[in-house]
């Protein structure tokens, strides 16, 4: 490998993490909207659970075995879930609106079907 380059990784190649790392590109541009006083609060939970998902892909595809994979996809899905959660609570309390969260909504619908259709072809 020649200086300067990196070397990519498997999950690199992965739909589900490319599709995660723009959810988390879209929580950090609407979390900027949130009032101050939720920094510390749901903007930062918003931040973590969407980080989380691209995470668990990244962690998993190092794991040995297949069945070991598994369950960190299962977390990501989780972790896309509660990412909505999040989502939708921002929007009923008004530190969002409805508008702002469309892409990250539209994302986060699409990253969950995609692990739930990962797992699958894994558990087959």
């Amino acid at each position: 490998m020649a200086i300067g380059t990196f070397q990519r990784y498997r999950f690199e190649e992965l739909e589900v993490w490319s599709i995660g790392m723009k959810i988390v590109r879209e929580t950090y541009r609407i979390t900027h909207r949130f009032p101050k006083n939720e920094t510390y609060a749901l903007s930062d939970q918003l931040k973590r659970v969407a980080t989380s998902i691209v995470l668990n892909v990244a962690e998993g595809s190092g794991q040995p075995t297949k069945k070991g994979f598994l369950v960190y996809i299962q977390r990501a899905k989780s972790s896309a879930l509660e990412c909505v959660a999040c989502t939708k609570i921002a929007v009923q309390e008004e530190f969002l609106k409805k508008e702002d969260v469309i892409e990250l909504e539209k994302l986060l619908k699409e990253e969950y079907f995609k692990l739930i259709a990962l797992a699958k072809s894994m558990s087959s």
